[in-house]
């Protein structure tokens, strides 16, 4: 059944194949963990640090979204008793092409590349294969197009075609490239149970392709139930096969989204902060050069000002190890500038 040689295990008899997959049930996850926990992580973190970032809040409501919308998928999935191998956010490279896929999932017949969309209100579906997006901000409702999640993961499957096609010998390409889509099948998940799906005027093709998260084991089971009899049954050991296949062909990006996050959105706020410390702490010299009839400097220099800024010791045993000012400078001003900079 499978065509691809990068995915094709050891062959099976079909009868041992059918006995194995009546037996296996199980919804096998061989990889769970998703670039969007990641991301999730490091932005609730940094959302710690620095409380009152609207940005960082607004890029961390996005990325709970999805992966709630993801964790959605994942709870029907483990729901199933199909017996099925799943993976979780794939990527996939081939030449200046990449492809993210949320989930491959993998049963005895088909393949399955899901799209994931978790959004704020409704979604129509309209006869030329457009989305429309309804939503409300502030009690006003607003309707607008979004680029189509279907064309989106059929994008993706043509990656996986182009490397298919790079691997397979010349008889499976010639015999079986007509069946390539028809065992590799599209699907886009609405994973919010508060959005209204409507698909009454989408063409014929499309419907059994776009549905909400509670109908996606329902759609599963109704293709492998209505299978063409041509159609043999993967056996456990080849469904696990194309899994790790799956699996060495998905890169991962070694990116630390602490950091990444932090220089898009706190690197502004920690020069504002900078910016305003060092204002308060010329103010406060001004006041005390003034109460105590010394020039500035006396106070201190301004390449002792830019070293306060940039350590900001929160004590006045941290100012003495800081080594920035005189123990006399310390001793007169020290408990002033360490009220300033707890301010």
């Amino acid at each position: 059944m499978k065509i691809e040689s990068y995915e094709v295990g050891e062959n099976v008899g079909l009868i041992d194949s059918m006995i194995d997959s009546l037996r296996f049930k199980d919804t096998i996850f061989y990889k769970e963990n998703s670039d969007l926990q990641d991301r999730y992580d490091a932005l609730k973190k940094l959302s710690e640090e620095y409380p009152n970032n609207e940005d960082l809040f607004s890029e961390l409501f996005i990325v709970k979204k999805g992966l709630d919308g993801e964790n959605e998928i994942s709870y029907q999935l483990k729901k199933t008793h199909i017996g099925m191998y799943v993976l979780r956010d794939i990527k996939l490279k081939y030449e200046d092409l990449t492809a993210q896929i949320d989930y491959v999932v993998i049963t005895p017949v088909y393949i399955y590349y899901i799209e994931c969309k978790n959004l704020v209100g409704n979604i129509t579906v309209t006869d030329k294969g457009d989305f429309i997006r309804e939503f409300s901000v502030h009690g006003k409702k607003i309707k607008k197009g979004m680029y189509s999640p279907l064309r989106q993961v059929e994008a993706q499957r043509e990656v996986v075609r182009k490397i298919w096609e790079s691997k397979a010998s010349k008889v499976a390409k010639l015999f079986a490239s007509n069946k390539f889509d028809y065992y590799r099948r599209v699907l886009v998940v609405a994973a919010n149970s508060e959005t209204i799906l409507n698909t009454t005027k989408a063409p014929k093709d499309m419907k059994y392709k776009i549905l909400r998260a509670d109908a996606l084991v329902r759609q599963i089971e109704y293709d492998l139930n209505h299978r063409d009899s041509n159609d043999s049954l993967e056996s456990k050991k080849s469904m696990e096969e194309t899994a790790e296949a799956y699996l060495k062909l998905s890169y991962q990006e070694a990116i630390n989204y602490y950091e990444y996050y932090k220089e898009k959105y706190c690197q502004k706020m920690d020069t504002l902060k900078k910016d305003d410390l060092k204002e308060r702490l010329i103010e406060l010299r001004k006041i005390r050069s003034s109460e105590k009839h010394l020039p500035a400097y006396y106070i201190f220099t301004n390449d002792e000002l830019d070293k306060l800024v940039e350590i900001r010791p929160k004590t006045i045993e941290d100012l003495k190890k800081a080594n920035i000012l005189s123990p006399v400078k310390i001793k007169t001003h020290g408990d002033a500038i360490i009220e300033e900079m707890n301010k």
